[in-house]
Protein backbone atom coordinates (compact mmCIF):
# COMPACT_ATOMS: atom_id res chain seq x y z
CA UNK A 1 0.00 0.00 0.00
CA UNK A 2 1.22 3.50 -0.79
CA UNK A 3 3.53 4.90 1.85
CA UNK A 4 2.50 8.49 1.06
CA UNK A 5 -0.93 7.70 2.52
CA UNK A 6 0.44 6.98 5.98
CA UNK A 7 -0.06 10.59 6.91
CA UNK A 8 -3.66 10.92 5.77
CA UNK A 9 -4.00 14.70 5.93
CA UNK A 10 -0.99 15.32 3.69
CA UNK A 11 -1.72 12.16 1.72
CA UNK A 12 -5.08 13.34 0.38
CA UNK A 13 -3.47 16.38 -1.24
CA UNK A 14 -0.62 14.25 -2.57
CA UNK A 15 -2.83 11.68 -4.29
CA UNK A 16 -4.91 14.41 -5.90
CA UNK A 17 -1.69 15.92 -7.25
CA UNK A 18 -0.44 12.51 -8.42
CA UNK A 19 -3.67 11.90 -10.32
CA UNK A 20 -3.50 15.36 -11.84
CA UNK A 21 -0.07 14.54 -13.28
CA UNK A 22 -1.67 11.91 -15.54
CA UNK A 23 -3.22 13.72 -18.51
CA UNK A 24 -6.66 12.71 -19.74
CA UNK A 25 -6.21 10.44 -22.75
CA UNK A 26 -7.42 11.92 -26.03
CA UNK A 27 -10.17 10.15 -27.92
CA UNK A 28 -7.60 8.87 -30.44
CA UNK A 29 -5.38 7.27 -27.78
CA UNK A 30 -6.13 3.67 -28.79
CA UNK A 31 -6.25 1.93 -32.17
CA UNK A 32 -9.43 0.07 -33.19
CA UNK A 33 -9.81 -3.45 -31.81
CA UNK A 34 -9.39 -6.43 -34.11
CA UNK A 35 -12.19 -8.81 -33.19
CA UNK A 36 -12.01 -12.58 -33.70
CA UNK A 37 -13.21 -15.85 -32.20
CA UNK A 38 -12.87 -16.20 -28.43
CA UNK A 39 -10.54 -18.88 -27.07
CA UNK A 40 -12.29 -22.08 -26.09
CA UNK A 41 -11.07 -21.82 -22.50
CA UNK A 42 -12.59 -18.36 -21.90
CA UNK A 43 -14.55 -18.24 -18.65
CA UNK A 44 -18.29 -17.95 -19.36
CA UNK A 45 -20.33 -16.53 -16.44
CA UNK A 46 -23.92 -17.23 -15.48
CA UNK A 47 -26.31 -15.24 -17.61
CA UNK A 48 -24.03 -15.31 -20.66
CA UNK A 49 -24.83 -16.83 -24.04
CA UNK A 50 -22.76 -19.71 -25.46
CA UNK A 51 -19.20 -18.67 -26.26
CA UNK A 52 -19.68 -18.77 -30.03
CA UNK A 53 -21.94 -15.69 -29.73
CA UNK A 54 -18.94 -13.62 -28.59
CA UNK A 55 -15.93 -12.02 -30.22
CA UNK A 56 -12.62 -11.42 -28.49
CA UNK A 57 -9.69 -9.07 -28.91
CA UNK A 58 -6.72 -7.64 -27.05
CA UNK A 59 -5.67 -4.06 -26.51
CA UNK A 60 -2.15 -2.90 -25.73
CA UNK A 61 -2.09 -0.22 -23.01
CA UNK A 62 0.81 1.48 -21.23
CA UNK A 63 2.18 -0.25 -18.16
CA UNK A 64 2.48 3.27 -16.74
CA UNK A 65 0.42 6.19 -17.95
CA UNK A 66 3.30 8.45 -16.99
CA UNK A 67 5.28 6.80 -19.78
CA UNK A 68 2.76 6.12 -22.54
CA UNK A 69 5.53 5.23 -24.99
CA UNK A 70 7.25 2.86 -22.59
CA UNK A 71 6.49 -0.81 -21.82
CA UNK A 72 2.97 -1.99 -22.60
CA UNK A 73 0.68 -4.71 -21.29
CA UNK A 74 -2.27 -6.52 -22.83
CA UNK A 75 -5.95 -6.23 -21.88
CA UNK A 76 -8.23 -9.12 -22.90
CA UNK A 77 -11.61 -7.93 -24.21
CA UNK A 78 -14.83 -9.69 -25.16
CA UNK A 79 -17.88 -8.45 -27.08
CA UNK A 80 -21.46 -9.66 -27.43
CA UNK A 81 -22.67 -7.77 -30.53
CA UNK A 82 -26.01 -5.99 -30.30
CA UNK A 83 -28.82 -8.22 -31.50
CA UNK A 84 -30.34 -5.36 -33.52
CA UNK A 85 -27.35 -3.88 -35.32
CA UNK A 86 -29.56 -1.64 -37.45
CA UNK A 87 -30.79 0.20 -34.34
CA UNK A 88 -27.67 -0.11 -32.19
CA UNK A 89 -27.08 2.78 -29.80
CA UNK A 90 -23.42 2.08 -29.12
CA UNK A 91 -21.24 0.09 -26.71
CA UNK A 92 -22.02 -0.71 -23.08
CA UNK A 93 -19.03 -1.74 -20.97
CA UNK A 94 -19.34 -4.21 -18.08
CA UNK A 95 -17.38 -5.27 -15.00
CA UNK A 96 -18.59 -7.99 -12.57
CA UNK A 97 -16.56 -7.01 -9.52
CA UNK A 98 -13.69 -8.58 -7.63
CA UNK A 99 -11.05 -7.28 -7.79
CA UNK A 100 -9.48 -10.42 -9.21
CA UNK A 101 -12.45 -11.62 -11.22
CA UNK A 102 -12.52 -12.13 -14.98
CA UNK A 103 -14.97 -9.88 -16.82
CA UNK A 104 -14.06 -10.57 -20.45
CA UNK A 105 -17.31 -12.37 -21.33
CA UNK A 106 -20.28 -10.13 -20.42
CA UNK A 107 -23.68 -11.64 -19.58
CA UNK A 108 -26.91 -10.51 -21.20
CA UNK A 109 -27.65 -7.73 -18.71
CA UNK A 110 -31.25 -7.33 -19.91
CA UNK A 111 -32.82 -8.42 -23.23
CA UNK A 112 -33.28 -4.79 -24.28
CA UNK A 113 -29.69 -3.83 -23.51
CA UNK A 114 -28.47 -6.84 -25.51
CA UNK A 115 -30.69 -5.77 -28.39
CA UNK A 116 -29.51 -2.15 -28.55
CA UNK A 117 -25.88 -2.23 -27.36
CA UNK A 118 -22.70 -4.13 -28.06
CA UNK A 119 -21.93 -5.48 -24.58
CA UNK A 120 -18.19 -5.40 -23.91
CA UNK A 121 -16.33 -6.88 -20.96
CA UNK A 122 -12.63 -7.03 -20.12
CA UNK A 123 -10.19 -8.69 -17.79
CA UNK A 124 -8.60 -5.85 -15.81
CA UNK A 125 -4.83 -5.58 -15.88
CA UNK A 126 -3.24 -8.42 -13.93
CA UNK A 127 -6.38 -10.57 -14.18
CA UNK A 128 -7.35 -13.63 -16.21
CA UNK A 129 -6.28 -13.47 -19.86
CA UNK A 130 -4.81 -9.98 -19.53
CA UNK A 131 -1.12 -9.57 -18.67
CA UNK A 132 -0.53 -11.19 -15.30
CA UNK A 133 2.36 -11.51 -12.86
CA UNK A 134 3.36 -14.53 -10.81
CA UNK A 135 4.21 -14.63 -7.12
CA UNK A 136 5.02 -18.34 -6.72
CA UNK A 137 7.74 -20.58 -8.06
CA UNK A 138 6.91 -23.85 -6.24
CA UNK A 139 3.98 -25.83 -4.88
CA UNK A 140 5.32 -25.30 -1.35
CA UNK A 141 4.82 -21.56 -1.84
CA UNK A 142 1.33 -22.17 -3.21
CA UNK A 143 0.50 -24.08 -0.03
CA UNK A 144 1.23 -20.95 2.01
CA UNK A 145 -1.40 -19.02 0.06
CA UNK A 146 -3.84 -21.91 0.46
CA UNK A 147 -3.55 -21.50 4.22
CA UNK A 148 -4.06 -17.73 3.98
CA UNK A 149 -7.09 -18.25 1.74
CA UNK A 150 -8.62 -20.72 4.22
CA UNK A 151 -10.25 -17.69 5.85
CA UNK A 152 -10.11 -16.31 9.34
CA UNK A 153 -8.25 -17.94 12.26
CA UNK A 154 -10.14 -19.08 15.35
CA UNK A 155 -7.32 -19.80 17.86
CA UNK A 156 -4.18 -17.92 18.97
CA UNK A 157 -2.04 -20.51 17.18
CA UNK A 158 -4.01 -20.10 13.94
CA UNK A 159 -3.76 -16.32 14.26
CA UNK A 160 0.01 -16.45 14.60
CA UNK A 161 0.23 -18.74 11.57
CA UNK A 162 -2.17 -16.54 9.54
CA UNK A 163 0.00 -13.48 10.09
CA UNK A 164 3.21 -15.36 9.28
CA UNK A 165 1.71 -16.80 6.10
CA UNK A 166 0.32 -13.45 4.93
CA UNK A 167 3.73 -11.82 5.39
CA UNK A 168 5.34 -14.69 3.49
CA UNK A 169 2.96 -14.17 0.58
CA UNK A 170 3.77 -10.45 0.62
CA UNK A 171 7.48 -11.22 0.49
CA UNK A 172 7.10 -13.75 -2.33
CA UNK A 173 5.14 -11.27 -4.41
CA UNK A 174 7.75 -8.59 -3.76
CA UNK A 175 10.45 -10.99 -4.91
CA UNK A 176 8.74 -12.50 -7.96
CA UNK A 177 5.91 -10.34 -9.32
CA UNK A 178 7.93 -7.68 -11.08
CA UNK A 179 6.91 -4.15 -12.11
CA UNK A 180 3.25 -4.89 -12.96
CA UNK A 181 2.31 -4.93 -9.28
CA UNK A 182 3.25 -1.25 -9.02
CA UNK A 183 0.64 -0.30 -11.64
CA UNK A 184 -2.51 -2.21 -10.63
CA UNK A 185 -4.50 0.51 -8.88
CA UNK A 186 -8.12 1.06 -9.85
CA UNK A 187 -7.12 4.40 -11.35
CA UNK A 188 -5.02 2.57 -13.91
CA UNK A 189 -7.89 0.15 -14.57
CA UNK A 190 -10.08 3.20 -15.21
CA UNK A 191 -7.46 4.63 -17.57
CA UNK A 192 -7.44 1.29 -19.42
CA UNK A 193 -11.23 1.49 -19.65
CA UNK A 194 -10.92 4.90 -21.22
CA UNK A 195 -8.54 3.45 -23.81
CA UNK A 196 -11.11 0.73 -24.51
CA UNK A 197 -13.81 3.36 -24.92
CA UNK A 198 -11.67 5.10 -27.52
CA UNK A 199 -10.82 1.80 -29.22
CA UNK A 200 -14.49 1.01 -29.93
CA UNK A 201 -15.00 4.51 -31.29
CA UNK A 202 -17.24 5.84 -28.51
CA UNK A 203 -16.81 9.54 -27.61
CA UNK A 204 -18.40 8.87 -24.20
CA UNK A 205 -18.74 5.92 -21.83
CA UNK A 206 -21.78 3.78 -21.06
CA UNK A 207 -20.94 1.40 -18.21
CA UNK A 208 -22.51 -1.12 -15.83
CA UNK A 209 -20.39 -2.11 -12.83
CA UNK A 210 -21.25 -4.51 -10.01
CA UNK A 211 -19.61 -4.54 -6.55
CA UNK A 212 -15.90 -3.67 -7.03
CA UNK A 213 -16.99 -2.66 -10.53
CA UNK A 214 -18.63 0.32 -8.81
CA UNK A 215 -15.19 1.45 -7.58
CA UNK A 216 -13.99 1.38 -11.18
CA UNK A 217 -17.04 3.44 -12.16
CA UNK A 218 -16.60 5.93 -9.31
CA UNK A 219 -12.94 6.37 -10.18
CA UNK A 220 -13.61 6.78 -13.90
CA UNK A 221 -16.38 9.31 -13.20
CA UNK A 222 -13.94 11.49 -11.26
CA UNK A 223 -10.96 11.09 -13.60
CA UNK A 224 -13.02 11.57 -16.76
CA UNK A 225 -16.26 13.28 -15.68
CA UNK A 226 -16.93 14.82 -19.10
CA UNK A 227 -16.92 11.37 -20.72
CA UNK A 228 -19.79 9.87 -18.72
CA UNK A 229 -22.82 9.16 -20.93
CA UNK A 230 -24.46 6.70 -18.54
CA UNK A 231 -23.10 4.63 -15.65
CA UNK A 232 -25.06 2.20 -13.48
CA UNK A 233 -23.26 1.23 -10.27
CA UNK A 234 -24.99 -1.76 -8.68
CA UNK A 235 -24.10 -2.95 -5.13
CA UNK A 236 -22.11 0.16 -4.33
CA UNK A 237 -18.81 0.39 -2.49
CA UNK A 238 -18.22 3.64 -0.61
CA UNK A 239 -15.11 5.07 -2.34
CA UNK A 240 -13.96 7.05 0.70
CA UNK A 241 -13.90 4.00 2.96
CA UNK A 242 -12.38 1.96 0.12
CA UNK A 243 -9.43 4.35 -0.05
CA UNK A 244 -8.74 6.54 3.00
CA UNK A 245 -11.66 6.58 5.38
CA UNK A 246 -13.38 9.74 6.55
CA UNK A 247 -11.06 10.60 9.47
CA UNK A 248 -7.29 10.61 9.93
CA UNK A 249 -7.70 7.87 12.55
CA UNK A 250 -9.14 5.60 9.85
CA UNK A 251 -5.58 5.03 8.64
CA UNK A 252 -5.30 2.67 11.60
CA UNK A 253 -8.39 0.67 10.56
CA UNK A 254 -8.11 -2.08 7.89
CA UNK A 255 -10.03 -0.97 4.82
CA UNK A 256 -12.09 -4.18 4.90
CA UNK A 257 -13.34 -3.11 8.34
CA UNK A 258 -14.03 0.48 7.23
CA UNK A 259 -16.31 -0.79 4.46
CA UNK A 260 -18.60 -2.47 7.01
CA UNK A 261 -19.42 -5.52 4.88
CA UNK A 262 -19.80 -7.54 8.08
CA UNK A 263 -22.62 -5.23 9.18
CA UNK A 264 -24.21 -5.58 5.75
CA UNK A 265 -24.03 -9.36 6.09
CA UNK A 266 -25.57 -9.20 9.57
CA UNK A 267 -28.44 -7.04 8.29
CA UNK A 268 -28.95 -9.48 5.41
CA UNK A 269 -29.01 -12.42 7.81
CA UNK A 270 -31.65 -10.73 9.96
CA UNK A 271 -33.78 -10.10 6.87
CA UNK A 272 -33.44 -13.75 5.90
CA UNK A 273 -34.39 -14.94 9.39
CA UNK A 274 -37.42 -12.62 9.46
CA UNK A 275 -38.57 -14.00 6.09
CA UNK A 276 -37.95 -17.53 7.34
CA UNK A 277 -40.01 -17.00 10.50
CA UNK A 278 -42.94 -15.77 8.41
CA UNK A 279 -42.95 -18.56 5.81
CA UNK A 280 -43.87 -22.17 6.49
CA UNK A 281 -41.75 -23.25 3.51
CA UNK A 282 -38.54 -22.33 5.37
CA UNK A 283 -36.76 -25.47 6.61
CA UNK A 284 -35.04 -23.55 9.43
CA UNK A 285 -38.34 -22.21 10.76
CA UNK A 286 -39.34 -23.35 14.24
CA UNK A 287 -42.52 -21.77 15.67
CA UNK A 288 -42.00 -20.29 19.11
CA UNK A 289 -38.21 -20.21 18.66
CA UNK A 290 -36.02 -17.14 18.28
CA UNK A 291 -34.33 -17.96 14.98
CA UNK A 292 -31.35 -15.71 15.68
CA UNK A 293 -30.74 -17.68 18.89
CA UNK A 294 -31.09 -20.92 16.92
CA UNK A 295 -28.61 -19.58 14.37
CA UNK A 296 -26.14 -18.63 17.11
CA UNK A 297 -26.44 -22.14 18.51
CA UNK A 298 -25.36 -23.45 15.10
CA UNK A 299 -22.33 -21.15 15.28
CA UNK A 300 -21.61 -22.39 18.80
CA UNK A 301 -21.40 -25.94 17.47
CA UNK A 302 -19.07 -24.88 14.67
CA UNK A 303 -16.86 -22.79 16.95
CA UNK A 304 -16.33 -25.86 19.13
CA UNK A 305 -14.85 -27.79 16.20
CA UNK A 306 -15.61 -29.12 12.70
CA UNK A 307 -19.17 -30.40 12.31
CA UNK A 308 -20.14 -33.51 10.35
CA UNK A 309 -23.62 -33.28 8.85
CA UNK A 310 -25.70 -34.44 5.90
CA UNK A 311 -25.06 -31.76 3.31
CA UNK A 312 -28.41 -30.97 1.67
CA UNK A 313 -26.60 -29.85 -1.47
CA UNK A 314 -25.29 -33.39 -2.07
CA UNK A 315 -27.32 -35.61 0.26
CA UNK A 316 -24.05 -37.03 1.57
CA UNK A 317 -22.16 -36.71 4.86
CA UNK A 318 -19.64 -33.88 4.93
CA UNK A 319 -17.46 -32.16 7.49
CA UNK A 320 -17.21 -28.38 7.61
CA UNK A 321 -15.10 -25.90 9.57
CA UNK A 322 -16.47 -22.76 11.17
CA UNK A 323 -14.78 -20.30 8.73
CA UNK A 324 -15.92 -22.36 5.74
CA UNK A 325 -19.50 -22.43 7.01
CA UNK A 326 -19.46 -18.64 7.42
CA UNK A 327 -18.17 -18.25 3.85
CA UNK A 328 -20.93 -20.52 2.56
CA UNK A 329 -23.59 -18.61 4.49
CA UNK A 330 -22.37 -15.34 2.95
CA UNK A 331 -22.49 -16.92 -0.50
CA UNK A 332 -26.11 -17.98 0.04
CA UNK A 333 -27.00 -14.50 1.30
CA UNK A 334 -25.84 -12.91 -1.96
CA UNK A 335 -29.23 -13.74 -3.51
CA UNK A 336 -32.60 -13.85 -1.73
CA UNK A 337 -33.54 -16.66 -4.14
CA UNK A 338 -31.00 -18.84 -2.31
CA UNK A 339 -33.08 -18.65 0.88
CA UNK A 340 -34.55 -22.19 0.65
CA UNK A 341 -31.03 -23.64 0.21
CA UNK A 342 -29.65 -21.57 3.08
CA UNK A 343 -32.50 -22.67 5.31
CA UNK A 344 -31.83 -26.35 4.53
CA UNK A 345 -28.10 -25.85 5.13
CA UNK A 346 -28.62 -24.22 8.53
CA UNK A 347 -31.18 -26.82 9.54
CA UNK A 348 -28.76 -29.60 8.63
CA UNK A 349 -26.02 -27.95 10.70
CA UNK A 350 -28.41 -27.64 13.64
CA UNK A 351 -28.83 -31.44 13.65
CA UNK A 352 -25.31 -32.74 12.92
CA UNK A 353 -24.58 -36.45 12.59
CA UNK A 354 -21.75 -38.42 14.14
CA UNK A 355 -21.47 -40.53 10.99
CA UNK A 356 -19.81 -39.65 7.73
CA UNK A 357 -16.46 -39.06 6.16
CA UNK A 358 -14.18 -36.12 6.66
CA UNK A 359 -13.68 -34.22 3.43
CA UNK A 360 -10.45 -34.98 1.59
CA UNK A 361 -7.76 -32.43 0.82
CA UNK A 362 -8.83 -29.48 -1.24
CA UNK A 363 -7.59 -29.33 -4.83
CA UNK A 364 -4.91 -26.79 -5.65
CA UNK A 365 -6.66 -23.64 -6.92
CA UNK A 366 -5.79 -22.32 -10.37
CA UNK A 367 -6.65 -18.63 -10.08
CA UNK A 368 -3.81 -17.53 -7.80
CA UNK A 369 -2.37 -14.94 -10.14
CA UNK A 370 -5.72 -13.22 -10.64
CA UNK A 371 -6.58 -13.36 -6.93
CA UNK A 372 -3.27 -11.84 -5.93
CA UNK A 373 -3.55 -9.18 -8.60
CA UNK A 374 -6.92 -8.35 -7.06
CA UNK A 375 -5.20 -8.02 -3.69
CA UNK A 376 -2.58 -5.81 -5.33
CA UNK A 377 -5.38 -3.57 -6.58
CA UNK A 378 -7.20 -3.05 -3.30
CA UNK A 379 -3.98 -2.74 -1.33
CA UNK A 380 -2.73 -0.10 -3.79
CA UNK A 381 -5.99 1.80 -3.49
CA UNK A 382 -6.39 1.79 0.27
CA UNK A 383 -4.82 3.04 3.49
CA UNK A 384 -4.16 0.20 5.96
CA UNK A 385 -2.26 -0.26 9.24
CA UNK A 386 1.42 -1.23 9.11
CA UNK A 387 1.26 -3.44 12.23
CA UNK A 388 -0.16 -6.94 11.57
CA UNK A 389 -1.24 -7.18 15.22
CA UNK A 390 -4.04 -4.72 14.41
CA UNK A 391 -5.97 -7.35 12.45
CA UNK A 392 -6.59 -9.79 15.36
CA UNK A 393 -7.83 -6.88 17.48
CA UNK A 394 -10.34 -5.83 14.83
CA UNK A 395 -11.22 -9.45 14.15
CA UNK A 396 -12.27 -9.85 17.77
CA UNK A 397 -14.09 -6.49 17.87
CA UNK A 398 -16.06 -7.06 14.67
CA UNK A 399 -16.98 -10.57 15.79
CA UNK A 400 -18.95 -8.95 18.62
CA UNK A 401 -20.98 -6.80 16.21
CA UNK A 402 -21.43 -9.38 13.44
CA UNK A 403 -20.57 -12.86 14.60
CA UNK A 404 -18.45 -14.78 12.12
CA UNK A 405 -18.93 -12.15 9.43
CA UNK A 406 -16.67 -9.70 11.26
CA UNK A 407 -13.47 -11.78 11.26
CA UNK A 408 -14.31 -13.14 7.79
CA UNK A 409 -14.10 -9.67 6.29
CA UNK A 410 -11.42 -8.30 8.62
CA UNK A 411 -8.78 -10.81 7.59
CA UNK A 412 -9.38 -10.35 3.86
CA UNK A 413 -7.15 -7.26 3.97
CA UNK A 414 -4.33 -8.72 6.10
CA UNK A 415 -1.93 -9.04 3.11
CA UNK A 416 -2.15 -5.25 2.72
CA UNK A 417 0.08 -4.88 5.77
CA UNK A 418 3.08 -4.88 3.41
CA UNK A 419 1.84 -5.95 0.00
CA UNK A 420 4.26 -4.76 -2.72
CA UNK A 421 1.73 -2.83 -4.79
CA UNK A 422 2.26 0.84 -4.00
CA UNK A 423 1.09 2.74 -7.08
CA UNK A 424 2.02 6.41 -7.36
CA UNK A 425 -0.83 6.92 -9.81
CA UNK A 426 -3.65 5.58 -7.64
CA UNK A 427 -6.64 7.82 -6.93
CA UNK A 428 -8.18 8.64 -3.55
CA UNK A 429 -10.48 11.55 -4.33
CA UNK A 430 -12.00 14.02 -4.55
CA UNK A 431 -15.17 12.10 -5.44
CA UNK A 432 -17.52 14.97 -6.18
CA UNK A 433 -16.58 16.05 -9.70
CA UNK A 434 -19.83 16.77 -11.61
CA UNK A 435 -20.27 14.33 -14.48
CA UNK A 436 -21.65 15.18 -17.92
CA UNK A 437 -24.69 13.03 -17.14
CA UNK A 438 -25.92 11.65 -13.80
CA UNK A 439 -24.70 8.34 -12.43
CA UNK A 440 -27.38 5.82 -11.36
CA UNK A 441 -26.67 3.89 -8.13
CA UNK A 442 -28.65 0.78 -7.18
CA UNK A 443 -28.82 -0.91 -3.78
CA UNK A 444 -30.81 -3.45 -1.73
CA UNK A 445 -32.39 -1.87 1.33
CA UNK A 446 -32.91 -5.11 3.31
CA UNK A 447 -29.20 -5.87 3.31
CA UNK A 448 -26.24 -6.64 1.09
CA UNK A 449 -23.69 -9.12 2.50
CA UNK A 450 -20.73 -7.55 0.67
CA UNK A 451 -21.51 -3.88 -0.05
CA UNK A 452 -23.85 -2.44 2.61
CA UNK A 453 -26.82 -0.33 1.54
CA UNK A 454 -25.72 2.59 3.71
CA UNK A 455 -22.57 2.75 1.57
CA UNK A 456 -24.79 3.32 -1.47
CA UNK A 457 -26.65 6.04 0.42
CA UNK A 458 -23.41 7.80 1.37
CA UNK A 459 -22.05 7.51 -2.15
CA UNK A 460 -25.19 9.09 -3.59
CA UNK A 461 -24.30 12.18 -1.56
CA UNK A 462 -20.58 11.99 -2.33
CA UNK A 463 -20.67 11.89 -6.11
CA UNK A 464 -21.08 15.12 -7.98
CA UNK A 465 -24.16 14.00 -9.93
CA UNK A 466 -25.95 10.82 -8.83
CA UNK A 467 -29.37 9.26 -8.20
CA UNK A 468 -30.09 6.24 -5.95
CA UNK A 469 -32.58 3.53 -6.96
CA UNK A 470 -33.59 1.12 -4.18
CA UNK A 471 -34.72 -2.51 -4.36
CA UNK A 472 -36.75 -3.70 -1.36
CA UNK A 473 -35.03 -7.04 -0.81
CA UNK A 474 -31.69 -8.47 0.30
CA UNK A 475 -28.77 -9.81 -1.70
CA UNK A 476 -25.72 -8.62 -3.60
CA UNK A 477 -26.77 -6.82 -6.77
CA UNK A 478 -30.21 -5.78 -7.99
CA UNK A 479 -30.25 -6.13 -11.77
CA UNK A 480 -32.17 -9.22 -12.84
CA UNK A 481 -34.09 -9.49 -9.56
CA UNK A 482 -36.84 -6.95 -10.25
CA UNK A 483 -38.66 -6.00 -13.43
CA UNK A 484 -38.97 -2.52 -11.96
CA UNK A 485 -35.18 -2.21 -11.60
CA UNK A 486 -34.56 -3.73 -15.04
CA UNK A 487 -37.02 -1.31 -16.65
CA UNK A 488 -35.42 1.65 -14.88
CA UNK A 489 -31.94 0.60 -15.97
CA UNK A 490 -33.14 0.06 -19.56
CA UNK A 491 -34.76 3.49 -19.62
CA UNK A 492 -31.64 5.11 -18.24
CA UNK A 493 -29.23 3.52 -20.73
CA UNK A 494 -31.54 3.82 -23.74
CA UNK A 495 -33.13 7.22 -23.14
CA UNK A 496 -30.97 8.74 -20.37
CA UNK A 497 -34.05 8.98 -18.14
CA UNK A 498 -33.50 8.65 -14.41
CA UNK A 499 -36.04 7.08 -12.06
CA UNK A 500 -37.84 9.54 -9.81
CA UNK A 501 -36.05 10.58 -6.62
CA UNK A 502 -36.73 8.07 -3.86
CA UNK A 503 -37.95 5.29 -6.17
CA UNK A 504 -38.22 1.94 -4.37
CA UNK A 505 -38.77 -1.19 -6.46
CA UNK A 506 -40.30 -4.50 -5.38
CA UNK A 507 -38.54 -7.78 -6.20
CA UNK A 508 -40.02 -10.21 -8.69
CA UNK A 509 -40.27 -12.91 -6.01
CA UNK A 510 -40.17 -13.25 -2.24
CA UNK A 511 -37.30 -15.22 -0.65
CA UNK A 512 -39.23 -18.52 -0.45
CA UNK A 513 -41.41 -18.20 -3.53
CA UNK A 514 -40.70 -20.69 -6.32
Amino acid sequence: MPSLLRRVTAGLAAVALAAALIPAAPASAAPPLSWGACPADASVPAGALPLDHYQCATLAVPLSYRDVHGPSISIAVGRLPAADQAHKLGTLFYNPGGPGQSGRIPPVLTPELHRRFDLVGFDPRGIGASTTAHCFTSLDQVAVLQRVAAQFPTTPEETKQEIADALTVDDLCARNAGPLYSHLSTANVARDLDRLRAAVGSPTLSYYGLSYGTVIGETYANLFPDRIRAAVLDAVDDPVNWTTGYRPADANVPFSVRLGADLGAQQTLRSFLAACAADTRCAFRQPGTDLLAKYNHVLDRLAAGPVTFIDPATGKPATIRYPDAVSRIIEYLTDAANSPELARFLQALSTPTAAGAVAGPAPIPTEFDSLLAGAATYCADSVNPTDPAVWPRFGAATDLRARGFGPHYTYLSLPCVRFPSADADHYAGPWNRPTAHPVLLVGNSQGDPATPYDGAQRTAGLLGNARLLTLDTFGHGSLGHSQCVDDAVDSYFLRLRLPAVGTVCAPNHGPFEP
